[in-house]
């Protein structure tokens, strides 16, 4: 079970660590200024292409909540983000989209019902500070229509997070997310064309392969590897692993860009990793104390809550029934005949013991057999597996013959 999970947060990992390589992709390969048109490109061509592949449609409420979860995911959020890049500098807009963990963790508190923990928040915390010595500048400027989108790109983005693990599709991953991202896709053409017009008459080799690289793994993949997180991990779990995006996003500049790193953003990159593994390990709940469980006590001298075994063998608690409070409650195959009977632990069916002189089962009350049948008439008493059970029906045996047999 632990390495399927850890299995299932490295692959989720995967989706942000692709991420990470948009900076690289976009500078090197697509043409300039046009960051909105890539990220047309990037969700409406690998959204028609998943949902040519399912063939899948969304049904009833699922219209609605993919343009819904489309529009937070992808559509929105790259707005947002488009609008944070142009008016601030690179590092402040990812410190502030550092700070998503904290808010999914805090709108999960009320729409997923889970717990805010000291673990989170000082992960979340730690996540922010290790972005912001690895990406931040000195010299940075502020500008407060960017601060509102770079902060409002987290609070959509989070809220996607959120909604996408509150909502559970019936369709397959795949066609999740491509209704997702066609929706998303959707929602940028027309900001596309308002803010930077038509694209360009004509694209490169080059253009294309960073066009291609953006829909089929930055998207198709990546959503999918994604959303398949958020289904299977919590959801604070899974934002956690999006801190990894500007680490891969500086590497990948020191190897392939050759920009130089300092000490100060060696120490963020170690810090942005230590808060993503802290975050990861799951808070350990402690389980209720069981009643201790004791072969050879009688439940006729048992009280309510201890634990006896019933006709399957599986342990449950004792309970009393009116009139007959040392007995347990059990519905017979005649009729609708209620028959209240006696639940007894006893020894190995290896030496079955005879019905104890003096002792007839009633007649008038049909008796439960360890198969879960019943029937009617005088049965003997029957013993079965060690810490089985035998079930009698109350009243068949005289008071105090209980404590004849030793409270076997």
């Amino acid at each position: 079970m632990l390495n399927n999970r850890f299995a299932l947060i490295l692959v989720t990992a995967l989706a942000p660590a692709i991420w990470g390589t948009t900076y690289l992709v976009t500078t090197e390969f697509l043409p300039p200024g046009r960051p909105l048109l890539a990220a047309v490109i990037r969700a409406l061509p690998a959204g028609l292409l998943l949902v040519a592949l399912t063939r899948r449609l969304p049904q009833g409420d699922w219209w609605w909540r993919s343009l819904v979860l489309g529009t937070l995911n992808i559509g929105a959020f790259l707005a947002l983000l488009f609008v944070a890049a142009y008016r601030l500098p690179g590092g402040v807009a990812a410190t502030l989209g550092a700070l998503q963990p904290l808010i999914v963790a805090g709108l999960s508190t009320g729409l997923l019902g889970e717990r805010l923990n000291r673990r989170t928040v000082l992960a979340g915390v730690a996540g922010v500070l290790g972005v912001s010595l690895l990406v931040l500048q000195s010299d940075a400027r502020l500008d407060a229509l960017g601060v509102a989108a770079a902060a409002g790109g987290a609070v959509v983005m989070a809220t996607g997070v959120v909604l996408s693990k509150r909502w559970t599709s019936p369709a397959p991953l795949l066609a999740t997310t491509g209704w997702q991202l066609v929706a998303g896709g959707l929602v940028l053409v027309p900001v596309a064309l308002a803010v930077e017009g038509a694209p360009p008459p004509s694209l490169s080799g080059a253009n294309l392969a960073g066009y291609g690289y953006l829909a089929l793994i930055g998207a198709a993949i990546a959503y999918a590897l994604w959303f398949r997180g958020i289904r299977a991990l919590a959801a604070t779990h899974v934002t956690f692993l999006g801190l990894l995006s500007p680490v891969v996003a500086t590497l990948l500049g020191w190897l392939v860009l050759g920009q130089r790193l300092t000490a100060w953003q060696l120490l963020g990159a170690a810090i942005v990793l230590a808060a993503v593994v802290f975050a990861q390990r799951r808070t350990g709940r402690r389980q209720p104390a069981k009643p201790p469980f004791t072969t050879g006590v009688s439940p006729s001298h048992a009280h309510a809550g201890t634990p006896v075994l019933d006709g399957t063998g599986t342990a449950r608690p004792f309970t009393s029934t009116p009139g007959c409070p040392q007995a347990t409650s059990s519905t017979t195959s005649t009729g609708t005949t209620s028959t209240a009977v006696r639940t007894r632990m006893i020894g190995s069916p290896r030496f079955p013991l005879t019905t104890p002189a003096g002792h007839t089962p009633s007649a008038a009350h049909p008796v439960q057999r360890l198969t879960g049948s019943a029937e009617s008439g005088p049965v003997p008493a029957r013993r079965c597996d060690l810490g089985g059970v035998i079930m009698e029906p109350c009243g068949s045996r005289p008071g105090g013959a209980d404590s004849a047999r030793g409270g076997a």
